[in-house]
């Protein structure tokens, strides 16, 4: 079956949406998300997005704690664009009706009255643009009802995309090819209802397929977080950068009922404090910022509490405050935590790091291009410049947004060129051959010893014996994959486990070639930065790493 559009957009977070939005009142858009639309980093996100609104603030600010988390990586130029059209990428948000938390202050902006603004770590000021502690699954909901309601947007629910789809343009005089470039025609995406592969032709692809974080045991994030883009990027031939900064948030909820549910950054930002199980505060220990230092520093710190003590979790008091601010502030979580017998108003919450952010993914222009032709990234999948070693609090989705934006305004003008490149069909998916599995056990096993594996690993606190181990365990299970993979017809858990076996790999081989420390990348062989050797990015794709 073969699906043609102008826009095929592969995920369905912020970035993806905002997109789609943008561009289809001149296009037509396919969206492919593999569970239903909802499903996405983004319903997750509970802080909010860091922009400037504050008296007191300036983009010179956020600009500089974005630098000073990012530990000398950011491309500043990306920063300074991101951070100054951050305002009126939050009022695109307001114009489609997302509600976000007002002060009852008189307005000095041009909106109709003066948001109300969380701190989080890393930051100086009050910017974090917020809708109650549930500022993700706002955004998501509007941008959802504008989706389903656009005429020229087609939505594709429970379709996994398999691989891209590459054409090349060779010109030859005589015997001699004078030029070979790359150009991305679609993607091969499977129906998982209903067991068949698709081929979705496309004249714009753009991955926006989230984050990573499944590839850990532990992590804040939720089950599609495969790393399916960057996977697919890297196979397509695409470059990559900066996979050794994974980002651990400090704060996830510890209890044996509890999946993947974070306490927000912003409860330390209204006045929480990390203590230990004797309800000893610790943070000063490792940071003059105390309980407000940037997630590395924070996760690096409970990581050595509990290291030291042997205790399960450490924890995150805010029952010092008002009753009725904490429920109102944050109303989620003060419902989430009694789910589980813990009022936050009253005790500490139990909280252990876990895998939360990917800094790097595929590499990207100002313009969100990735180095092959008609292929874009945006969002978390991206690796535009902004994050360096280390993502500042809340910067994600004001990444995602203004990037949305500027993919849109570069791809229109790219697809409406008379220039533009257009493809014929792309060949339909093959599976001669292959025959139905009957040991699924195999997905099953690798997909847990992988997670594992890369927990123990190549976690917070990584070393040269720990990843050579990793390294050697991945390639192992890798070579099983690729035995399986060509032998079986495909389903949706071969495709992820193919994935997230790919990115762990990526991974590990980042971080080994990193011989420093750096925002989240820490290892005991050497400890310290080293700007005269290690001050640029790291690059990665096939056959190539530097």
């Amino acid at each position: 079956m073969d699906i043609k559009t102008d826009y095929l957009i592969i995920g369905s977070g912020v970035a993806g949406l905002t997109l789609a939005l943008k561009v289809a009142d001149y296009k037509t858009v396919a969206i492919v998300t593999k569970k239903e639309i909802m499903d996405s980093n983004t319903a997750l996100a509970q802080g909010g997005i860091a922009s400037v609104f504050g008296a007191l603030d300036t983009f010179e600010l956020h600009i500089q704690d974005t630098l000073d988390s990012g530990d000398g990586l950011c491309n500043r130029e990306v920063v300074e664009v991101v951070v100054k059209n951050g305002p009126e990428r939050i009022c695109d948000l307001i114009d489609l009706g997302v509600q976000f938390n007002l002060s009852t202050k008189e307005s000095s902006h041009n909106i109709p009255q003066e948001l109300d603004l969380g701190r989080e770590g890393g930051h100086s000021q009050k910017r974090i643009v917020h809708a109650q502690d549930m500022t993700g699954i706002e955004i998501e909901k509007i941008l959802v009802e504008h989706v389903k309601n656009h005429k020229n947007i087609t939505l594709y629910e429970d379709h996994i995309a398999i691989d891209l789809i590459t054409c090349s343009t060779r010109m030859k005089r005589g015997l001699v090819t004078t030029t070979h470039e790359d150009y991305c025609c679609g993607a091969y995406v499977l129906d998982r209802k209903n067991n068949k592969v698709k081929t979705f032709s496309s004249k714009t692809t753009v991955l926006a397929t989230g984050g990573t974080g499944k590839v850990y045991l532990y992590t804040s994030n939720p089950d599609v977080a495969t790393g399916d883009g960057i996977a697919m990027a890297y196979r397509a031939g695409a470059t990559l950068a900066n996979l050794e900064f994974v980002q651990f948030h400090p704060t996830c909820l510890y209890h044996p009922d509890a999946k993947n549910f974070l306490i927000s950054e912003a409860v330390r930002g209204e006045g929480g404090i990390l203590i230990n199980s004797s309800g000893v505060p610790f943070m000063q220990k490792y940071s003059p910022l105390k309980d407000l230092a940037c997630r590395d520093v924070v996760a690096r710190a409970i990581d050595t509490e509990l290291k030291k003590s042997g205790e399960d979790s450490v924890f995150l008091d805010i029952s010092h405050k008002n009753s009725g601010f904490v429920k109102d502030r944050f109303p989620n979580l003060y419902k989430k935590c009694l789910m589980f017998g813990i009022d936050m108003t009253a005790e500490p919450i139990p909280v252990v790091p876990a895998a939360h952010y990917m800094c790097g993914g595929v590499v990207t222009d100002m313009f969100g291009r990735t180095d092959i032709h008609n292929l874009y990234a945006i969002g978390e999948t991206a690796c535009t410049g902004l994050h360096g070693a280390n993502r500042l609090a809340s910067n994600s989705l004001l990444e995602a947004l203004v990037y949305a934006h500027a993919v849109a305004e570069e791809s229109l003008k790219e697809i409406s060129s008379p220039d533009f490149k257009s493809f014929p069909d792309s060949p339909v998916w093959d599976e001669v051959g292959t025959t139905d599995s009957d040991e699924l056990i195999m997905v099953t096993q690798n997909w847990d010893e992988i997670r594992r594996c890369m927990w123990n690993y190549v976690g917070i606190v990584r070393s040269d014996k720990r990843l050579a181990r990793a390294k050697r365990r991945i390639e192992i299970i890798q070579n099983e994959i690729s035995e399986y993979y060509w032998n079986f017809k495909i389903s949706a858990d071969l495709v992820e486990l193919r994935n997230i076996a790919t990115v762990a790999e990526l991974i590990i081989k980042c971080a080994m070639h990193r011989k420093e420390s750096r925002g989240l990348h820490y290892t005991l062989e050497y400890p310290d930065r080293d700007d005269s050797r290690w001050q640029k990015d790291t690059i990665i794709r096939r056959q190539f790493l530097n």
